[in-house]
């Protein structure tokens, strides 16, 4: 209920609040204040203002009611503040000032409250962070352009030697990238970890990002941490369309197509793993070789105290395989399309329909079958793909897998070096397993030809 624009309960609390002496009465209105900013009742907050209590009175951690006006990002309460004479630069007991939260909360309605209030853009945060980098990544571009314009430094780093400009790359914000790079940013610029706004960028997973920063100059050739390049970023944060761009524009030569990155993979393993079809068909008209191997990783495994021991290595794999294991079906028939070879054999043994067996896809395990028409090839621990298919445990392709096994031959009766079956594999598992195994196959080992379909 409300009477003369204030709320009821607000007079009674400021009726309580006259009454109290001195300090207390000083407490009690800070406190009063603090709560109708924090309900988002501006009539309180204003009554609690026109009878005196500060708008720079500090609350807890040294906020300012002016910041916490910003958390509720209502534009009414932060312009309350300000008209009754809130200092628009008092920063809280962390060094965060009230434009800085504004600009990462993002409502640029707010930002340009405390511009128009004069906050200064150019005071940063103890770690070096200007108002201009967080609006540049969180708020508008316009927010950032006005910034600009009113004195802040495009390419003011941080404690990390991250710029502006590096910040509204990592959100792909095109537009205040333009902005930045209008004003001056280096578009080349290093941070502290190697990373350049191409790299942010491409780690933002926006396409046109990277594109506004290539077009401006960014150096394709720069490396990263670990001597990530800027296609291999791409693929680690399966950014397909930005490995695309690079690849288009001839920024990925032979010599990194053949390149092993911190997974020992080249650049079409991981196209392959990822099932982008047009990245993989890109790869091999620029002139990946489509049997080109895995290899070793070129950062050192570190042991954890987690884990204790390095994972085994992988032998040599071609893109195919991985692809199968993958379930990339598409992939998998551009692959060969390309010069692939459907009969490769690893070092251990697994060929195209074992890579399958390992992955859950029941398309995948039937195009390898497709390709080398043998369900039961073993590999060098004997294991076939009736094992591999039941060792992967329950799934929603285990019975589509199994069928597709069944369709093809699969014999239940062969042991693997160890001596065991998969029908004695499926009998001693998990009770799910065994069902969906005994729906197909029958008790007896039988495939039930009913089922012996996809």
């Amino acid at each position: 209920m409300r009477k003369g624009g204030v709320h009821t309960s607000s007079r009674i609390v400021l009726a309580a609040l006259l009454a109290l002496p001195g300090t207390a009465h000083a407490q009690a209105a800070t406190d009063a204040l603090a709560q109708a900013i924090t309900a988002g009742d501006v009539p309180g907050a204003r009554a609690a203002l026109d009878a005196g209590t500060s708008p720079n009175q500090p609350l807890a951690y040294g906020e300012t009611p002016l910041a916490r006006a910003v958390e509720t990002q209502e534009p009414a309460m932060t312009a309350l503040m300000l008209e009754h004479g809130a200092k628009p630069d008092t920063a809280d007991a962390e060094g965060l000032t009230p434009l800085a939260l504004a600009c990462e909360r993002g409502s640029a309605v707010i930002v340009g409250q405390l511009l128009d209030a004069r906050a200064d853009v150019r005071k940063a945060g103890p770690d070096g962070t200007t108002p201009l980098a967080v609006c540049a990544r969180f708020s508008s571009a316009a927010t950032a352009q006005r910034m600009l314009s009113m004195g802040a430094k495009a390419d003011a780093p941080d404690a990390r030697g991250q710029t502006p400009l590096m910040w509204a790359a990592s959100s792909g914000g095109v537009d205040a990238i333009l902005h930045l790079l209008k004003a001056g940013a280096k578009v080349n610029g290093v941070a502290k970890e190697g990373f350049t706004p191409l790299f942010f960028a491409i780690a933002s997973g926006s396409v046109d990002a990277p594109r506004v920063l290539l077009d401006a100059g960014a150096d394709a050739a720069h490396r990263g941490p670990e001597n990530t390049s800027a296609v291999q970023l791409a693929l680690y944060q399966k950014n397909w369309r930005a490995a695309e761009l690079l690849v288009e524009r001839g920024l990925v030569g032979k010599a990194d197509f053949a390149e092993h990155d911190r997974n020992g993979e080249q650049p079409l393993h991981a196209a392959a793993a990822g099932g982008d079809e047009a990245l993989v068909s890109l790869l091999l008209a620029k002139g990946a070789d489509a049997n080109g191997l895995t290899g070793a990783s070129r950062i050192k495994w570190v042991t954890e105290a987690n884990f204790g021991m390095p994972p085994a290595p992988v032998p040599p794999t071609p893109p195919l395989l991985i692809a199968a294991q993958h379930g990339q079906v598409a992939v998998m028939k551009r692959l060969v399309a390309g010069g692939a070879n459907p009969a490769f054999v690893a070092e251990n043994g697994v060929n195209v329909v074992l890579a399958a067996a390992s992955g859950r896809s029941a398309a995948a395990l039937e195009e390898a079958l497709a390709l080398a028409p043998d369900a039961n090839v073993a590999n060098g621990k004997g294991a076939t793909a009736l094992h591999l298919v039941l060792d992967g445990g329950m799934h929603g392709q285990l019975a589509p897998m199994l069928r597709v096994l069944a369709a093809h031959g699969a014999r239940p009766d062969i042991a693997n070096q160890r001596g065991t079956t998969p029908a004695q594999m499926a009998e001693g598992g998990l009770a799910t397993v065994k069902a969906v195994y005994d729906q197909v196959f029958g008790q007896k080992g039988a495939p039930v030809l009913a089922s012996a379909h996809p």
